[in-house]
C-alpha cells in the first residue's frame, strides 16, 4: 500500500505542480501569469492575473505538497478548489475530454479527495515528521470543505465572459 501511495502521489502531485508552473512561470509550454491572466479575463475571471495566480498557486503548491506527502489534506484541498472551478468551465461540454468535457478536472478532483482521506502513507514527510495522526477524518473533511467554499466564492464572483474582439 505504501509503495502504491508513493507512486500515485509522485505522478499525480508532480503533474499537477507542472500544470501550475505553466500558469505561474510559463514553464512546460505554459503562458505564465500574463498570458493565463489575459485568458482568464476573457472567460470572466477578473482580475485575470490575480485569478491566474490563485489557480496556478493551488495547482503548484498543492501538487508539491502531495508529491512530498506533506501537510495532509491541505494540498488536496488546494487542488480540489481549482478543479471545481475548472469543472465548471467544462460542464456543458459533456463528460469526455474529446469534447472538451469535465473528464480531466473530475479525475483530478477525485484523486485529490481520495488521497486526502487515504493519507499519504509511511513513505511521506508527514509520516517522517509524525504529522500523520493530525489528519483525522474531521480535519480532512474540514480542509476539503474550505477548498470547496473557496471554489464556490470564485465562481460566485465570476463575471460575464468578454467577447474575443472586446478583449483585444
Amino acid at each position: 500500500m505504501n509503495d502504491g501511495l508513493l507512486i500515485v502521489r509522485l505522478v499525480f502531485g508532480l503533474m499537477m505542480a507542472a500544470h501550475g508552473a505553466q500558469k505561474l512561470f510559463g514553464w512546460f509550454g505554459g503562458y505564465g501569469l500574463t498570458g493565463t491572466g489575459g485568458f482568464f479575463e476573457t472567460i470572466g475571471f477578473r482580475p485575470g492575473r490575480l485569478m491566474a495566480f490563485a489557480a496556478g498557486f493551488g495547482e503548484f503548491a498543492g501538487g508539491l505538497l502531495v508529491a512530498l506527502g506533506l501537510l495532509g489534506p491541505i494540498g488536496p484541498a488546494l487542488m480540489l478548489s481549482v478543479m471545481i472551478v475548472a469543472s465548471s468551465m467544462h460542464w456543458a461540454k459533456g463528460l469526455f475530454v474529446t469534447t472538451g468535457g469535465i473528464e480531466v478536472p473530475l479525475l483530478y478532483a477525485a484523486v485529490s479527495v481520495g488521497l486526502a482521506f487515504a493519507g499519504f502513507g509511511a513513505l511521506s514527510l508527514d509520516s517522517a515528521l509524525g504529522f500523520g495522526a493530525l489528519w483525522t477524518d474531521a480535519v480532512t473533511a474540514t480542509a476539503l470543505a474550505v477548498g470547496t467554499v473557496g471554489a464556490l466564492v470564485v465562481l460566485a464572483i465570476r463575471r460575464a465572459p468578454v467577447p474575443a474582439k472586446a478583449a483585444a
